[in-house]
């Protein structure tokens, strides 16, 4: 075993030593290039000076006996390179923009001359990928922040890579996902196998496979989408990659604000939901307003040397929505509720079963019957009477005219205590006769601050701290019998989530052949949600036991159960709905009562040797987590 780990990691470092390339890491990229002479042969020993444009921090690198030089570990921004040889003009080239987990490539060519005589050169270099093999997408901060996204939802802007696929018809709940994680799927992968990195560090919930924090895309200073054959570095994926670059201050004060707003005096009914007027508030369409403030500042704290940066963004969102919903139509409801009389649920004959008359699995059966469902000596309902269907069911209940006329007394208390309950019916449907508007409240509060420091020529020193509030909350349209609600994606439940993320770490040039990073990263993805009615008992106030309990379990027992009420189907499926209500998460978009804590703490260390024109990387990626569900 030993000897087997042994031989691939010489195999590995081999494959790194024969490869020419300017590695970079997830945080930094990287400038590399080769230096000639007019004749294009290469020129040694050229002091090679790259300079952020806007920090005024710079590195430098000399150019090797082939002409080659390699500036690593630059955080992204755009650059001036300055060349000086004796013999040569001094030639300056600018911007050169750099990009994380990427390298560029600049040749220079010198002119015979004095070294105080100077050769300027402005505009992009052309940029050819020629390190890498990787397929990938990058966004910098001048696409992130004007490429148009509903909401702003960063994590949208994976859809501008080839290959990527959202799941239509799916989502996670609100009260998980406040921060509006999407679900894509990259190359036919499932969307849980793409990784999300913020500033190198991770920025993703390990059990429900969606981003943490969702950054403002005012803070962006770029995103990478690689689809295929990325760095090793990124051994937790195996779908895409999504790293993602926070903006750092610069030695010039810059600053921004945005104020987005929508409401529903711009919005279209929908012809199935809205075709009258709300009977409560008297609107066609329910309240809401979507609104999102915020802004960003950046600079020195001291010049060419320590730089600050941070930003804020606000949501406020009242979420109008009209839901349509199956109840007990007035016909059941009146005749079920009336003492003495007789249940009618005629209307129903033709969703249940398979609808046929005289087929006894369309029959309403006497759940005090003992008998087996086979038809020996099972009791069914036969207008004011009850029959026992014998050997040939289909015959003796061919006669029965009324099969759905059940006495009201045979009816459970606790069927009757929920029946009183609900509203009445806004149509004359079977299904879909209910239509109910409301709005509910959605809260977003965060913030992103970063710290970079030039500690010196050698040494570069950053951190930033994330945070994100949420807030969100609905009713259900059924009232006390709770339903879809009006809250975020049909939410009856409240819900508070807190998250945080943090990355630090440095680079240090150890010698001109050795360098060295580290980067330490925690997140924390909190949230917390409990049922529109948590805390009370309907359970045992309708008469049902051992649902809501006492003493140390009330809290998390508290509230309506779900209720699936259906027709049967062929092969086990699920047939016509006759109602669905109470509280439960394919009903009320809230997996609740859920208390969620989830921590990982990350250590990252890289280090990269210079042996002639290529390098050799290695490293080591150490996560601990603490994940509570």
């Amino acid at each position: 075993m030993k000897r087997s780990a042994l031989l691939f990691a010489v195999l590995f470092c081999l494959v790194s030593f024969l490869s020419k390339t300017a590695s970079s890491q997830a945080v930094y990229g990287s400038i590399f290039g080769t230096v000639t002479d007019p004749s294009g042969a290469a020129v040694p020993n050229a002091k090679v000076t790259v300079t952020d444009i806007a920090k005024g921090t710079f590195d430098s690198a000399t150019t090797n006996a082939t002409g080659n030089y390699t500036v690593t570990h630059l955080i992204p921004d755009q650059y001036s390179i300055r060349v000086e040889a004796q013999g040569f003009k001094t030639r300056e080239q600018r911007p050169i923009t750099v990009s994380a987990d990427s390298a560029a490539r600049l040749d220079m060519a010198l002119e015979i001359g004095e070294v105080s005589q100077s050769v300027e050169v402005t505009g992009q270099a052309p940029q050819l990928k020629t390190d890498r093999a990787d397929v990938a997408t990058t966004f910098n901060e001048r696409y992130v922040e004007n490429l148009p996204l509903l909401n702003r939802n960063f994590t949208s802007l994976e859809l501008a890579s080839p290959g990527t696929l959202i799941l239509v018809g799916w989502s996670h709940a609100a009260t998980e996902n406040p921060q509006g994680s999407q679900q894509i799927f990259v190359n036919g992968q499932h969307f849980s196998g793409t990784a999300y990195e913020l500033d190198g560090t991770d920025n993703q919930d390990p059990i429900l496979g969606i981003i943490v924090v969702n950054p403002n895309i005012d803070a962006v200073q770029e995103t990478k989408f690689a689809l295929q054959n990325y760095d090793a570095e990124f051994g937790k994926a195996v779908a895409g990659v999504v790293t993602t670059q926070t903006k750092s201050g610069s030695n010039d004060l810059h600053g921004s604000g945005f104020y987005f707003r929508r409401t529903d005096a711009t919005a279209a009914r929908d012809p199935f939901t809205q075709y009258a007027p709300d009977p409560v508030t008297g609107r066609m369409i329910p309240s809401a307003r979507w609104q999102q403030f915020g802004g960003t500042l950046g600079g020195p704290i001291i010049k060419d040397k320590l730089f600050v940066f941070g930003d804020y963004q606000g949501t406020r969102q009242t979420n109008g929505i009209s839901n349509q919903l199956t109840i007990p139509t007035a016909r059941a409801l009146s005749t079920c509720l009336a003492p003495g009389g007789f249940c009618d649920l005629s209307q129903y004959q033709p969703f249940i079963g398979n609808g046929k008359a005289g087929d006894p699995t369309n029959y309403l059966y006497d759940p005090a019957s003992s008998a087996a469902l086979d038809g020996s000596g099972r009791q069914a309902f036969c207008g004011a009477t009850e029959v026992t269907i014998g050997a040939n069911p289909a015959q003796n209940m061919l006669n029965c005219p009324t099969p759905f006329l059940i006495p009201v007394g045979k009816l459970s208390p606790q069927a009757l205590n929920i029946l009183k309950l609900f509203p009445q019916p806004t149509n004359g449907n079977v299904q879909n006769n209910f239509v109910g508007a409301g709005s509910g409240p959605f809260v977003q509060n965060s913030f992103d601050t970063r710290i970079d420091y030039q500690a010196s020529q050698s040494v570069h020193v950053f951190g930033r701290f994330s945070l994100d509030y949420f807030s969100l909350s609905g009713k259900g349209a059924l009232g006390a019998l709770g339903g879809e609600g009006f809250g975020p994606g049909g939410l009856n439940g409240t819900a508070r989530t807190h998250n945080y993320s943090l990355a630090s770490g440095f680079d240090k040039v150890i010698n001109s052949t050795l360098l060295t990073d580290f980067r330490f990263g925690y997140f924390k993805y909190n949230p917390i949600s409990n049922k529109a009615d948590s805390g009370a008992a309907p359970a045992t106030a309708f008469g049902i036991p051992n649902m809501n309990l006492s003493g140390a379990q009330a809290q998390a027992t508290s509230g309506l159960p779900a209720f699936f009420l259906h027709s049967a189907a062929p092969n086990g499926g699920t047939g016509n709905m006759i109602s669905d209500f109470g509280d439960g998460l394919n009903i009320t978009r809230c997996n609740c009562p859920l208390v969620e804590s989830e921590q990982q703490f990350q250590f990252v260390n890289n280090w990269t040797k210079v042996k002639g024109n290529h390098q050799i990387k290695f490293g080591a990626d150490l996560r601990y987590a603490m994940n509570l569900r």
